[in-house]
């Protein structure tokens, strides 16, 4: 209970640029027996600095009873222009020695009267109080407002209704040294790139060697191993395993059958001895069907329609345990003019069937796993937590930091890479294609195939050596798993608390339409009836957002600055016969120097690292009030740093280090 006479704040400010403030701050609390007087926070100099902590007193004449509210109001400072004030938290300190956090992590505005919610997290059907209760309906109206969705094609994920980044609300907005730094990147590569007389250039490529010379000084070991090992078959087969796509390919245990490869086509690349149909048996056949490009609409370039790959790729886990290509078919149907190419082909035929699957891959990658599966995904996941839960829910709590800029960045990539005029556009699909493909992927995608576990069970890749992306990425789950499960199990005792919480039915029920688009056929929970169902799709959410983010996003300069490696366009169609190909149809096939360097210069912006990076687990706003919570999340830090151990030892160990997975390695959310 607040007692009469007095009481302690600790007001704070955030630690990031322009937080403080010079207005006047005044501060209200609400308890169940009464209401303060309104009391200015104002002790001697200046209050609201930039990452400072200020004291005050609030005296009353009454007891308030249990502290319900606390009201935070800004007004201005004389005559000058509005000051935007970032708070971060405030903790009370009441007469019997209670402390009682109410976080904040927002900016406030003049004449803005900001309510905060303190105490342990609370679910809908535990509030006690009919203030708590017209307070927690009034915040949803407010933020149902606030956060609408926009439908911008029905067969694609539903997204935020803001179309530019300042009508964002300021608090997902990226910070201003995210801002400076991305600006002073891309500035910089922009001059880099004029000065070479490179940008804008409708010059081809004369050489494999002149393409090394787009970038000088933003070269890492990855990008210049790719650009030294790209045309090698073990490399090739390499990167479907730990490249920047790592889920696309299957176990094989039959042909399918418009894809006639036969046992004297490939049996010289086998094991001596051995056959096609015996590897099959083993499990060291694999294949990658890239059938979701058939007949996909591709743009007008130069007069031509522009084609792209739609086949096969067979690969075969030598006893060297090297994944290596043993035969191409680019298109879906079998004729003369689709022959299967093999590496005993001249040397230029069978680079140049490999630079149509890597395109194919290139183009399905960055429209349907990495843009659809994580950036769109996550935009749901944020805007449908915005929409169905309070500040003060456990859920909105535990889930709110993995959705950190996720709006911004979604909706500056609506048009500067996936708009019309976007970087997308000038891919072999362009603008309607790239949608299209984005429709194709959400119509096959299960909720199995975003459950890592699931996926590599369904592919058969439990077992496949060097699968590092899978050996990082399921204790990564796991860890994650255990995690969430002693979170939702906190405050989930049972099946009962799960059904009658109807805000997190709320939720799910939006990303099971705006997400999903109310997809039955394909698993997606439509409601939650047991813990166990909440566990697992919290589990996927945090995966997909942080580690899932992190495989397919932070290898993209590595391994696609060098263009050759899967370039978005390629100008020339697939080859329909044997033995027409030269280094100069290769160089001919590329995308120009202009339309090579632009690709190249987005790579660059999407794999920094930003200094106000938060990493997985690094929970930095303090929101949960219990202890056991603070607890869960030390042990949660503890295992990703043990896990992170485990990753660089094996990695010393390698030529190849595999990194993307390392927890140092992972962002919080879905950022860039």
């Amino acid at each position: 209970m607040l007692s009469a006479l007095t009481t302690r704040r600790g007001v704070t400010t955030g630690d990031i640029k322009y937080a403080g403030t010079l207005d006047y701050i005044h501060a209200t609390l609400f308890g169940t027996e009464g209401q303060s007087e309104q009391t200015e926070l104002n002790n001697f100099g200046f209050d609201a600095v930039r990452g400072a902590t200020r004291t005050y007193t609030i005296k009353t004449a009454a007891s308030l009873g249990k502290l319900l509210l606390l009201k935070v109001e800004k007004d201005p400072f004389f005559i000058l222009p509005e000051n935007q004030w970032y708070c971060s938290k405030i903790v009370v300190a009441t007469p019997e020695g209670e402390a009682i956090l109410f976080p904040c992590y927002r900016w406030i505005t003049r004449g803005e009267l900001v309510e905060l919610r303190g105490g342990r997290a609370m679910k809908v059907f535990e509030e006690d109080h009919p203030l708590l209760t017209d307070h927690r309906k009034k915040e949803l109206i407010t933020k149902k407002d606030l956060y609408q969705w926009a439908i911008t094609d029905e067969k694609i994920p539903h997204h935020i209704h803001y179309t530019d980044i300042a009508e964002l609300p300021a608090e997902v907005q990226f910070s201003l040294s995210r801002l400076k730094e991305m600006g002073l990147i891309k500035g910089l590569t922009a001059v880099e790139l004029l000065f070479k007389g490179m940008a804008g250039s409708t010059e081809q490529w004369a050489s494999f060697e002149n393409i090394k010379d787009i970038f000088c000084c933003q070269k890492t070991p990855m990008s210049e191993y790719v650009a030294e090992h790209w045309m090698e078959d073990d490399f090739f087969g390499y990167q479907f395993l730990n490249g920047t796509n790592p889920g696309q390919i299957k176990r094989c245990s039959e042909l399918p059958p418009n894809f006639p490869v036969t046992e004297d086509m490939v049996k010289p690349f086998l094991q001596q001895g051995s056959s096609l149909k015996k590897e099959m048996e083993k499990g060291n056949i694999f294949l990658c069907d890239q059938k979701i490009m058939d007949k996909i609409p591709t743009r007008e370039y130069g007069g031509t329609t522009l084609q792209t790959a739609s086949g096969f790729c067979l690969f075969y886990m030598n006893p060297e345990n090297k994944l290596m290509p043993i035969a191409i078919q680019l298109s879906q149907q079998p004729s003369a003019q689709n022959p299967i190419f093999l590496p005993s082909d001249s040397e230029t035929d069978w680079l140049l069937a490999k630079i149509f699957v890597k395109s194919a891959d290139t183009l399905e990658y960055q429209a349907v796993c990495h843009l659809m599966g994580t950036h769109f995904l996550a935009e749901v996941f944020a805007v449908a937590a915005l929409r169905s839960f309070p500040v003060i829910h456990p859920l909105y709590k535990l889930l709110i930091p993995h959705f950190r800029y996720t709006l911004h960045i979604n909706t500056l990539s609506r048009t500067s890479i996936f708009g019309p005029e976007g970087a997308f556009s000038t891919s072999t699909l362009g603008y309607e294609g790239m949608t299209e493909l984005i429709r194709r992927g959400l119509s096959k995608m299960t909720y199995s195939s975003l459950c890592l576990p699931d996926n590599i069970t369904a592919r058969g890749l439990h077992l496949v050596a060097n699968y590092y992306y899978r050996d990082d990425g399921l204790k990564l789950w796991d860890t994650i798993s255990s995690f969430v499960r002693k979170v939702v199990e906190h405050y989930y005792p049972s099946d009962s608390d799960v059904v009658k919480d109807t805000e997190l039915q709320d939720w799910i029920n939006e990303i099971f339409t705006h997400g999903f688009l109310a997809n039955k056929l394909a698993g997606f929970p439509t409601g939650f009836n047991t813990v166990e169902e909440v566990v697992k799709f919290i589990t996927m959410l945090i995966f997909n957002v942080t580690a899932q983010h992190a495989a397919l996003n932070n290898g993209q300069f590595d391994f696609l600055s060098w263009m050759p490696n899967g370039p978005l366009l390629t100008r020339k169609p697939p080859p329909t016969t044997k033995g027409q190909s030269s280094i100069q149809t290769i160089l001919e096939t590329f995308p120009n120097v202009g339309e090579t360097v632009t690709s190249a210069a987005v790579t660059v912006v999407l794999s920094e690292k930003y200094s106000d990076v938060v990493l997985l687990g690094a929970y930095t706003d303090d929101l949960f009030q219990e202890s056991a919570l603070k607890q869960m999340i030390k042990e949660f830090q503890a295992d990703l740093l043990s896990l992170t151990d485990t990753i660089a030892a094996r990695n010393a160990k390698l030529e190849l280090p595999y990194t993307y997975l390392s927890p140092t390695e992972i962002e919080n959310s879905v950022t860039i």
